[in-house]
């Protein structure tokens, strides 16, 4: 398991009952997770006085409970600095387990000696974005939802990024990859981190196991003629990362380098045990 263990403003305190116990930054939180299905007994205070409770509806969805939570606050992971603020779904705008990524491929881009151009879909709130920028990269990031590329936006520019080469594009990923095929235009890597579901702006139905592999392979043809990575995550319950292996082994035969998929996941200091978080494939050249 590729784990995030290089956070200081994040931390899993503890687990138990559907339930994670987190520090981010100066705030707690407790949200559910659907991997925690042990019950064991809640011995930190903390479980007891949280700034924020999200609790799971039996009927779908779920609301948040506040105890003295402000509307927006900032984590830093490194040099990056990230906004961050309660919503739906019981989200804060950051998935931390991320960090892992961030940190192999900002290596390769470091690494790489020469000018390296970033696709970003699916692209959220732009923790990779940004990453991928400070390490020197001319990043294109997309994502469906005018919001997310405006709170990416303000990341960037929390993050001293704000005049970095990034192109902000508010687009369904699909057809800009069919756009950017007609246009000619390449790049030397991407990253993909599709939704497990999803509707398109004109009630298009997206859903990760039956429309990824045609996306990656109409993706493919976007790799320049010397490509550095491409990574794809996986929060779809069911898909094991070996399937990840054969996806990205199959889509980018011919071109040589190397695959390896793992579970990735966050520490918890309670126990000194690992919370897995999905899935992350990785090619490397």
């Amino acid at each position: 398991m590729w784990t995030a263990s290089q956070w200081n403003d994040y931390r899993i305190l503890d687990t138990s009952n559907g339930e994670k116990l987190e520090k981010w930054g100066d705030y707690t939180l407790i949200r559910p997770d659907p991997q925690v299905i042990w019950n064991t007994d809640k011995k930190l205070t903390a479980w007891k006085r949280p700034n924020g409770h999200y609790h799971r509806s039996s009927k779908g969805g779920g609301e948040w409970e506040f105890f003295d939570l402000p509307e927006q606050w900032q984590i830093h992971y490194r040099d990056l600095t990230f906004n961050l603020k309660p919503f739906s779904f019981k989200h804060t705008g950051l998935f931390p387990e991320q960090a892992v990524n961030w940190d192999w491929f900002s290596s390769l881009i470091q690494k790489a000696g020469r000018p390296v151009k970033v696709l970003n879909l699916f692209a959220y709130t732009g923790g990779a974005t940004l990453s991928a920028a400070a390490a020197g990269a001319q990043v294109t990031h997309v994502d469906a939802s005018k919001g997310m590329v405006g709170w990416a936006k303000e990341n960037a520019v929390s993050s001293g990024l704000g005049e970095a080469p990034i192109r902000w594009l508010v687009d369904d990923c699909t057809k800009f990859v069919q756009r950017e095929i007609r246009r000619g235009n390449h790049y030397d890597a991407i990253i993909m981190d599709p939704p497990s579901y999803g509707r398109g702006p004109k009630g298009e139905i997206w859903k990760m196991e039956d429309c990824i592999y045609d996306l990656l392979k109409l993706t493919r043809q976007l790799l320049s003629d010397k490509p550095l990575f491409f990574l794809l995550n996986s929060y779809t319950t069911g898909l094991a990362p070996a399937v990840l292996t054969y996806l990205l082994s199959d889509v980018l035969s011919g071109l040589g380098g190397h695959v390896d998929s793992q579970e990735i996941g966050l520490p918890v200091e309670s126990t000194g045990l690992v919370l897995p978080c999905g899935a992350s494939g990785r090619w490397e050249a």
